[in-house]
């Protein structure tokens, strides 16, 4: 199942000093914190201020590319949770209505997404995942007040 989301905010980890992208659920309580480079936050950022640089990022260029080439972003999917790696999909239509699915980054397909007017999906086995990985780093390595319970995220988000 898929649970449709946006971005809720964007927050620097204030024990690593990586920003967090914390995605929400549209139509659910659904919090998705995914911990991102600098750049790939940076061109985010970027985005949801509505800053246009001087010169093509490499997120513009990719849309650029993808537009020029006849095709348009239907959909990016956060596919998979595996040892702390978050994985994704960008889902292209040709003019046709023909698919084609692109393996990338969370952060870089959240970044293609907000340059194309596209929805940002998470799969449920995900959001368990991450639950269940969040409630067990809480559980054993730090205490209560260190890691924010998955209720707290809500407060967080501006």
């Amino acid at each position: 199942m898929l649970v449709e989301v946006k971005i809720g905010a964007l927050i620097m980890d204030p024990n690593t000093n990586t920003p967090i992208v914390v995605l929400k659920g549209i139509d659910s309580d659904t919090i998705l914190p995914i911990w991102v480079g600098a750049y790939e936050a940076n061109a985010i950022a970027l985005e949801i201020e509505k800053i246009v640089p001087q010169r093509p990022m490499t997120h513009d260029l990719l849309r650029n590319f993808i537009v020029q080439a006849g095709f348009r972003v239907s959909r990016v999917t956060i596919t998979d949770l595996r040892e702390n790696t978050f994985y994704a999909t960008i889902e292209l239509l040709d003019e046709n209505g023909g698919k084609t699915t692109l393996d990338a980054r969370p952060s870089d397909a959240i970044a293609l997404a907000l340059r194309m007017d596209s929805a940002v999906f998470v799969e449920q086995k995900v959001l368990d995942i991450s639950a269940s990985t969040t409630a067990a780093t809480a559980n054993s390595e730090f205490d209560d007040e260190t890691v924010p319970a998955a209720e707290d995220w809500p407060d967080l988000i501006g």
